[in-house]
């Protein structure tokens, strides 16, 4: 059976032997969709334009597609199943984007050494990647790709669920095609043989390290939440696209503070440093780690995917069309869109302005509910899917569902970041440095995030955003062998804090959710 996929300029055909869902097949082979809702048909975000052999229209298609969507082909592609031959046709996307790939490291000497390495970031949304001459110690090429996971689940939680009922092997394959395709990017782009490439360092959170392995994720679903395989070690991957390479994963400190954190710890230089310092990757995780009189502390909260715009409800990656600013000049409000082309819904950092702008302009009162009333923007207000919603832009709407997902991730983290410091019995006052890390944090407005409550504002002034710190240091572990068992004790040092039992987090947690006025 061949299903025939339209996307942008390009055709390409996908064979399949047995009836499988579109999503999951796009997925497999390199076109995954937006599933905030992990394919339950709740959200319609994963739209196409089907004809062929499909499976009749299931109810969640009904209740979210119109007559006249049907009649032009239109469906959810996580909810339909091609039975036989099938033709689909995918939303263009602009390729404008911006992942983020570069960061701001500690200065260090790097190795003597020659050849190639390529460092890999595997994040639950997104993958970045950099080729690196060793000798040299520049970068030749960079390339990023949205995680093709996300057909499986927005977060970890989806995909763990998944692949306990037995989807584990096409998990693999979808993060490990995705690792061929960046790969081959990087030796296209730099005019390098693939088989030059001596060495590839991996991080990423737990459950991603996990997947990309095929190791059983039962132990990350339930109490007490211990992972067996901590790695740190070199893996017996191997890519075709580097076919040469011995793949080495970076070490993780427990089921939900993964390599990512370690490699981020390690190029911050927080942990060799005589202060008291926090650093925070901001993502569908929150991770959080202290270091304060020579002890470490890390955590890690479920934000879930709404500051990343998963979730939301015209929420989408830092595509072209995305509101990814929102400023109030003079009382008008003004979006930003990537590549400065017609709005067609918002990402993650204008998620934050987003929320910071109906704050000031009064349009939500500190329980978070949006107001139809009693301010000067109600002609903006309208409805989206049956709750009151906040236009900006010409098309984009911001829903009461949306700012409620804004609330409980903000929540997560500010109250993981207070409980880290009650642990170790500081204020936020008491911070010397706060580091931002992830490709979110560099491009959020840090003045809005404290504002909606993201972080205790005590820290606002002292914050330092570092980019993919997570990405820079698997890139520094390539420069200098010594960073490898280094970042090993880095993750050995660090002391979890479990914030699900914790009294504490609770209370902070149920004190953040309210808006600061």
């Amino acid at each position: 059976m061949k299903l025939t996929v339209h996307s942008g300029h390009e055709t390409c055909f996908l064979e399949f032997s047995k009836p499988a869902g579109l999503a999951d097949l796009l997925a497999l082979h390199g076109h995954p969709l937006d599933l905030p809702c992990a394919g339950s048909g709740r959200c319609g975000k994963c739209r196409v334009t089907a004809r062929g052999a499909l499976s009749a229209p299931t109810a969640e298609e009904r209740r979210l597609l119109t007559a006249e969507e049907f009649a032009a082909g239109v469906r959810l592609a996580c909810q339909t199943v091609a039975e036989g031959d099938a033709e689909v046709t995918l939303t263009e996307k602009s390729g404008i984007s911006v992942i983020q790939t570069e960061a701001v490291s500690r200065q260090y000497e790097r190795d003597a050494q020659q050849g190639y390495g390529a460092a890999i970031d595997i994040g639950t949304t997104t993958v970045a990647a950099s080729l690196i001459d060793l000798a040299g110690g520049e970068e030749l090429a960079s390339s990023c790709a949205q995680n093709p996971q996300e057909a499986f689940g927005a977060d970890v939680i989806s995909r763990i669920e998944r692949s306990l009922a037995g989807e584990g092997p096409a998990l693999a394959e979808a993060i490990r095609g995705c690792i061929e395709r960046l790969l081959r990017e990087l030796s296209e782009k730099s005019g390098l043989d693939g088989g030059q490439i001596g060495r590839v360092i991996l991080t990423g959170n737990t459950t991603m390290l996990y997947l990309l392995t095929g190791r059983n994720v039962s132990c990350l679903s339930h109490a007490p939440f211990e992972a067996d395989e901590r790695f740190g070690r070199e893996f017996p991957l191997r890519f075709a696209a580097a076919p040469n390479a011995a793949c080495y994963l970076t070490r993780c400190n427990s089921a939900f503070v993964g390599g990512d954190i370690t490699t981020a710890v390690l190029a911050s230089g927080i942990a060799e440093r005589q202060e008291t310092a926090l650093l925070i990757d901001v993502g569908t995780n929150g991770e959080i780690v202290l270091t304060h009189n020579g002890k470490m502390y890390c955590s890690s909260t479920a934000a879930g995917p709404a500051l990343e715009g998963a979730g939301i409800y015209m929420g989408m990656p830092a595509f072209g069309g995305a509101i990814r600013r929102i400023r109030l000049e003079n009382g008008v409000i003004k979006p930003e869109t990537v590549g400065g082309l017609p709005d067609t819904g918002i990402c993650g950092s204008g998620v934050i302005d987003a929320m910071a702008v109906l704050l000031k302009i009064g349009a939500v009162e500190e329980t978070g509910l949006l107001l139809e009333e009693d301010h000067a923007y109600t002609d903006c207000l309208t409805e989206a899917g049956g709750m009151p919603a906040f236009r900006f832009g010409e098309r984009t709407l911001f829903t009461q569902k949306d700012i409620r997902a804004v609330q409980l991730a903000k929540a997560a983290i500010c109250a993981g970041i207070c409980t880290l410091l009650h642990e170790a019995g500081l204020t936020p006052d008491r911070v010397d440095r706060f580091v931002i890390a992830g490709g979110f944090g560099s491009h959020i407005d840090v003045a809005n995030a404290a504002a909606i409550g993201l972080f205790p504002p005590e820290l606002a002034e002292k914050a330092e955003v570092v980019g993919n710190a997570a990405l820079e240091g698997a890139v520094m572990m390539l420069k200098r062998r010594a960073f490898a068992p280094e970042s090993e004790q880095i993750a050995d040092r660090m002391e979890t804090v479990e914030l699900s039992s914790n009294p504490y987090f609770s209370d902070q947690y149920m004190e953040a959710m309210m808006f600061s006025l």
